[in-house]
Order: C-alpha cells, then structure tokens, then sequence
C-alpha cells in the first residue's frame, strides 16, 4: 500500500494565470473526460488513459492505468496517508488540518492525471466523508479549490468495488471465499462464491453476502489508544470488532467445506506480510498475492504485540504512520479470523482503485476489442 509516487510537476502557466480554465474531474460522465491538452477524450476512444482515486478516512490513493490484453498496466500511481478522519469519531467534522492534509494530496493527483492525460475517471471518498457533518461541504470545497468532484460512495457500492479488485487473487478451486478490507473508519466483509468464468478480462465477483462494519483502524485506535497497546486493550478491541461480526455469521452462517480461504486487502494486511517477509523496505510485487497461513499470521500478531511502540516505528513496513494504527487493525483481523477460521490467508495490495478501473474498462468494452482486434 505504500505506492506513493512521486509529485508530477506544477500546472502550466496558462492554467495558473486562468483557474477557470482548470479542468475537471470526476462523477463519471458517458461524454468522457477532458484531457489536459484540451481534446475530449470519449469512453471509446482506442488507448483511453483511466484515473481511480480513493479518498478514504486514512490515505489518499490513485492509480493511472491503461487497458492491455486481459487486464491494465499501471503508468502512474500514487499513495499519502492523510487521516482525513481524524477526530471524526468523536467531533462529527473533519477538521480543518484534515482538509489542508486533503488539499495537498489530491492537487499531486490532479496533476498527476493532468499530466498523463486522463480521459476517463472516478474519484471516490468513503466513511470519513459519510460520517462527517461537513461531508458535502468539504466536497465543494475540494471541487473549488483543486478542481475534482468526489463522490461519496454508499457502504454497499464499497464493498463491491474491492470485491471486484480483488476477485483475480481467488484460487480458482476455492468454493467461498470471505474477503475484508480494513479501512480507517469501517471494515468491509464479502462472502464470495467461485467466479463465473468470463469470455475476457478479469474475473467477475459473485458475491453471496456481505457487511460494512462500524470499525476501522482510526476510529479503534482513537477509542483504546494506538500508542501503548495492552494484551488487555487489544482484547477490548477484539471483543467490540467480534460483536460485529458475529451479527453477519449469525445472518449468514459460517464457512464450511474443504477448499476456502480469506483474501484481505488493507494497509493492515499488507503489513503483516511485510513483517512476515522480514522486508528491509515495503515491497508490493513480493506482498501483493502472497500466501500466508493461520500459524504464520498468529505469530506477526503476536510480535507486534511484544513491540512498543518506538519498535513498530523503526520497522521500515509499518514506520510512523502506522504505528500507531496496526494493532487495531490486527485486532479486527483476529476478529474475523475466530468466525472465519481458515487455513490459509491471501494478501492483496489491491482493492478500490483496481475495482474501479475494471469496471470503468468492462463498462468501456475494452476488453471485447482487444478479442475482436486479437481474432483477426
């Protein structure tokens, strides 16, 4: 999840003389989208550039991809964690600082698709924005200031964009799967069945259930606290993560049958396979599709909570900006793992962003060209 690149460079003169001119982005439009030199980029148009960005209570994501074979290539990314939702829980706002954090980021990401002229984009915000007050506010203020319109997504459209991200990782013999994105503000549960097959492009999610749960790795950690994390606090943590989840099994049932396994995607996740990896610095191609089974997550659990909180910061896959946050997120993973209990864990350093730029290119029929151009 670390994937932050670096800043693109600064608007052109003439649109810093002319902010009216600015263009615009976002709310996904059937016209496309206008590109940085001024040419109207339309949803069929071959070689389209694709934006996703996920403005959630903890980081600001976007990803700049193109369509290739049965898939995308990624060209341009970028990752910051923000906090947008810091405070959230208990004020109701999100807080000035928090904008100006925002602000910041999402002007790198305007750029960024500016400068890769993007013709086609989505750009979502999460539970910070649904939660808070001046939700609507701080989209207009983002419209007025950086020029990009968020759309603040519902819990189920969430849920569905990760599991559609995420879907290739399935192992293809599984017969469910339950796969849970750990956010900032909520945690997402999908129960996911096997994917039917698809004539081309990536796997299409079939989902049997699923759940958004009111607990995330910021609201967590500012109810127990993240900085000194007890064995007791952590179980705390655990229990209130289990209530919830308990309610789905109690809706839904639990997993049975001989081939599952849970697929997770989240900061948290990916950090314990970092730690499990003994990574010296994140690495995304060795995290992202990794396996990791019960014992081996157990024990990344268990020495993080023999760490204090200086040793969370000095290790180079959870550094400053999480360490104050991990343990929450382990204690809504051990959560779902005592209902869900598994043999097998697969990491995913994928979710919102991917879901959004397949759906974008499935709706876009990229991949139904790409097999005509490939049969002639």
């Amino acid at each position: 999840m670390k994937d932050e690149g670096r800043a693109a460079g600064g608007l052109d003169p003439l649109h810093e003389r002319a902010p009216e001119q600015r263009s615009r982005w976002g709310r996904r439009s059937p016209h496309g989208y206008p590109r940085h030199d001024g040419a109207q980029g339309g949803s069929h148009r071959s070689g389209a550039t694709y934006a996703a960005l996920d403005l959630g209570t903890n980081n600001c994501r976007l990803l700049v991809a193109r369509p290739t074979g049965d898939s995308f290539r990624v060209i341009d990314a970028f990752s910051r964690i923000i906090r947008l939702g810091e405070g959230v829980s208990t004020s109701g706002r999100i807080s000035d600082a928090a904008v100006g954090r925002a602000v910041a980021a999402l002007a790198i990401c305007r750029d960024k698709m500016r400068n890769r002229g993007v013709s086609r984009a989505r750009l979502i915000a999460t539970e910070a924005c649904r939660a808070a007050v001046n939700g609507d506010e701080f989209r207009a203020r983002i419209a007025g200031e950086v020029g990009l319109e968020l759309d603040i997504i519902d819990r189920e459209t969430e849920a569905t964009l990760a599991a559609t991200g995420c879907t290739p990782l399935i192992d293809p013999r599984a017969d469910s799967v339950i796969l849970f994105d750990i956010g900032g503000g909520s945690s997402e549960l999908v129960w996911l069945e096997r994917s039917p097959p698809t004539r081309c492009g990536p796997p299409l999610p079939k989902i049997k259930a699923w759940a958004s749960l009111p607990a995330g790795v910021v609201t967590l950690a500012e109810r127990h606290g993240g900085h000194r994390v007890t064995r007791e606090i952590y179980a705390a943590m655990t229990a209130e993560v289990a209530a919830f989840v308990d309610e789905f099994v109690a809706q839904h049932g639990g997993l049975d049958g001989e081939h599952v396994h849970l697929l997770g995607t989240s900061g948290t996740v990916t950090t314990i396979a970092g730690v499990h990896l003994e990574l010296r610095r994140y690495e995304r191609r060795r995290v992202d599709g990794c396996w990791m089974v019960d014992d081996e997550v157990t024990r990344v659990i268990e020495r993080l909570l023999g760490w204090s909180y200086e040793d969370r910061v000095a290790n180079a896959c959870i550094g400053a900006d999480r360490a104050d946050l991990v343990l929450a997120g382990c204690a809504i993973l051990d959560a779902i793992r005592r209902a869900f209990p598994c043999q097998r864990l697969r990491v995913a350093d994928r979710g919102l962003r991917e879901g959004m730029l397949v759906q974008m290119m499935r709706e876009d029929g990229v991949w139904d060209r790409e097999a005509r151009d490939a049969a002639i």
